[in-house]
């Protein structure tokens, strides 16, 4: 168990729902890694939910180069939406639905206005016009 340091660190049982999209094989090699995948995720979120500037990392976070570097390729990799699409899959097993939607909804607003009202508007400006002697 990793203590908490801040509100917007991960829960043990957060991290075990996502740990599996962080996992890397070492088997053709590689350098070790320095920091935990959790604490460079628990640095992403401080930044995320605080705004603060990347230089301005607490400094018990790993250094903001390394953190940056960490979610500039998971993003390019499409990590972030891979762990939401399979949280959301989770979600629905758990609450006895299929995995994935079996359809859509797409719903949207229409507005209706009046035709009266905007040509009143353009026959007030015509006014205006004609006393200015436009």
């Amino acid at each position: 168990m990793i203590a908490l340091r801040y509100p917007t660190d991960l829960k043990d049982n957060e991290w075990k729902a996502i740990e599996k999209a962080f996992l890397v094989s070492y088997e053709k090699g590689g350098r070790p890694v320095k920091h935990s995948k959790r604490e460079i995720l628990n640095a992403i979120f401080y930044i995320a939910r605080t705004g603060c500037q990347w230089r301005y990392l607490p400094h018990d976070f790993p250094s903001w180069k390394t953190v940056y570097t960490y979610f500039r390729n998971w993003k390019r990799r499409g990590l972030f939406e891979k762990i939401n699409y399979d949280l959301i899959k989770q979600n629905r097993l758990r609450m006895g639905r299929n995995a994935n939607p079996s359809a859509c909804i797409v719903d949207s607003q229409s507005v209706k206005t009046t035709e009266k009202v905007g040509s009143k508007d353009m026959m007030g400006l015509k006014k205006l016009r004609v006393a200015k002697g436009m």
